[in-house]
């Protein structure tokens, strides 16, 4: 006997959520249902959908919980208060995360600036630091990583600690790794300078489409940052001085040093760094695997999230 279309769908919805909230759970912090909805993992569905489904759970019964507008994995309703004390911290955070914006859009080669991270789903502990990924021009991947690294000086010194962790040029906005952690960190970034290139480098990894259909476009969003007029000038003046062969020399002496710096760690097995002229990725130790694994445990918890649309279809027969 056939299953009708209608059941199939809401079998289909349902197990979208769950997966949805289990991700988010390993990061401690509870979904408001235009969240889940902005999030949904694999299939495409209307925010009014998500809510009726959640509204009425079938198959979801007894798996998720509900409180004061948040959706979370059962038996996790006081991550509530945790999520609500670190959106509170997050707020101071992000004030500092605009002053970095507005520095680092004047530094010379910069093209893109996006939070990422804790900060960018207002997670963020007291403390935390304020994670940032960087395109740049073609050509000056590591010159501007050493004018980004003077900021991230001048800002220890103030008390607020700035990661760039992860540095582009625009010859290589397609992602190299395709798992749901590079897809999520990357549908979650909240761009505050370049617009445009994030717009960009959204087009060019489409297949962040198939793992997350709803999140064509960032769920926060901030006011762009452009440098004032002094800023504009030094960066015009800057990247004229070295655009030419003086830019050319220390960008690959710049590599060159580097490479010799880190070279016994990225020789080592179990990390995803990535150093060449069009990346800069410092990630030693490889965190996203980790998670990745956890999600997979999380999902074998939860029968419903494991299943196969066409196991869904055949269980319920």
């Amino acid at each position: 006997m056939s299953v009708p279309s209608e059941v199939t769908e809401r079998i289909e919805t349902e197990r979208a959520i769950l997966k949805t909230i289990l991700y988010s759970d390993l990061f401690d912090y509870p979904l408001t249902t235009d969240e889940v909805a902005h999030y949904l993992m694999e299939v495409e569905s209307s925010a009014d959908a998500v809510r009726s489904t959640l509204a009425a759970p079938v198959l979801l019964d007894g798996q998720i919980a509900q409180k004061d507008g948040y959706v979370m994995a059962w038996g996790r309703e006081s991550l509530v208060e945790l999520r609500l004390d670190r959106s509170r911290s997050s707020e101071d955070l992000w004030r500092r995360a605009r002053r970095f914006g507005h520095i680092l859009s004047c530094m010379p080669f910069v093209r893109m600036v996006g939070v990422t991270g804790a900060l960018a789903m207002n997670n963020s502990p007291v403390g935390d630091d304020v994670d940032v990924f960087i395109v740049t021009a073609p050509g000056r991947v590591w010159l501007a990583r050493a004018a980004v690294t003077l900021i991230v000086y001048g800002g220890r010194l103030f008390g607020s600690t700035l990661c760039p962790n992860y540095f582009i040029s625009e010859n290589a906005l397609m992602l190299e790794s395709r798992t749901i952690y590079v897809a999520h960190e990357f549908v979650q970034m909240v761009p505050i300078y370049g617009v445009a290139i994030h717009a960009r480098m959204r087009a060019a990894n489409q297949w962040i489409d198939a793992m997350m259909p709803n999140a064509r476009r960032p769920y926060r969003s901030e006011p762009e940052h452009h440098p004032a007029l002094i800023g504009r000038s030094f960066k015009k003046l800057t990247e004229w001085l070295l655009s030419g062969r003086l830019g050319d020399f220390i960008e690959e002496w710049e590599m060159r040093r580097k490479l010799q710096k880190f070279l016994p760690r990225l020789s080592r097995c179990g990390g995803s760094a990535v150093m060449d002229r069009d990346h800069v990725k410092g990630h030693f130790n490889d965190h996203a695997a980790r998670l990745v694994d956890l999600y997979q445990e999380r999902l074998e918890e939860f029968p419903l999230a494991g299943l196969t649309g066409e196991a869904s279809r055949s269980t319920h027969n």
